[in-house]
């Protein structure tokens, strides 16, 4: 790929990355179809919903997000060595359509297309797996850990995270019985297969930043249980 080819392809990465900021910033402060991202999530009350306050990670997200991009167009993200290039070739072109299913699932979102909203996380799901699983096979250097690393590793911790909540609202949505069995034993059970994707992942990858995320939204869901305007145990 020549070099008007690679720029070219940055700049896409910085407008898809734009739109993405743009949307969210109007499902929250506009209203996509009159109700803000979390009254959807509200709206179908269960046991794996962690407090309100866990979901300001996406301000982390979307600001090391934001490292990432302008990391290629700096004086030293221009001037990687052949190898570091092409690895940010394959990490922009995933980034793209990552970015792309994140926009798309916020209209699902907000207009209750949840079975379309869990296909979407899904797709942004796939995506975020491919970024770690390249990242993973590279040696990196320390700035590539800042700039490329940590930014996908949140972003897919969190994600993790997002695909199961999806998942059981989707549940919810359906009015699914869960076989007679007791909610509380299926939170139980989703908390456990969480914990399992989510260690198994972190070891794969060696990758701290992965856990923690993990970490904070298990966290987020025992203070949704406590708290007296949650729960209340």
């Amino acid at each position: 790929m020549n070099k008007d080819n690679s720029f070219l392809i940055k700049v896409f990465v910085a407008l898809t990355y734009l739109a993405m900021i743009v949307v969210n910033f109007l499902a929250n402060a506009l209203l996509i179809n009159n109700r803000s991202t979390g009254v959807i999530s509200d709206a179908y009350p269960n046991l794996f919903a962690p407090a309100g306050l866990i979901f300001s990670i996406w301000g982390l997200i979307y600001l090391l997000l934001l490292g990432y991009v302008l990391y290629q167009f700096t004086s030293f993200g221009m001037k990687l060595g052949q190898k570091n290039e092409a690895l940010l070739r394959r990490v922009n072109m995933l980034f793209i359509i990552s970015s792309l299913a994140n926009i798309f699932w916020i209209f699902a979102w907000h207009y209750d297309y949840i079975f379309l909203s869990v296909i979407i996380m899904l797709v942004l799901l796939i995506f975020l797996i491919k970024i770690a699983d390249i990242v993973r096979v590279e040696k990196i250097t320390k700035q590539e850990k800042l700039f490329i690393s940590l930014p996908f590793s949140v972003y897919f911790g969190w994600i993790t995270v997002a695909m199961i909540a999806n998942i059981t609202i989707l549940l919810v949505s359906l009015a699914w019985n869960g076989f007679g069995i007791a909610e509380y034993i299926w939170a139980i059970i989703i908390l456990l297969v969480g914990t399992v994707i989510g260690v198994t992942r972190t070891l794969k990858d060696n990758n701290v930043a992965y856990g923690l995320v993990l970490v904070w939204a298990y966290l987020g869901i025992l203070l949704k249980h406590v708290a007296k305007d949650g729960f209340t145990g």
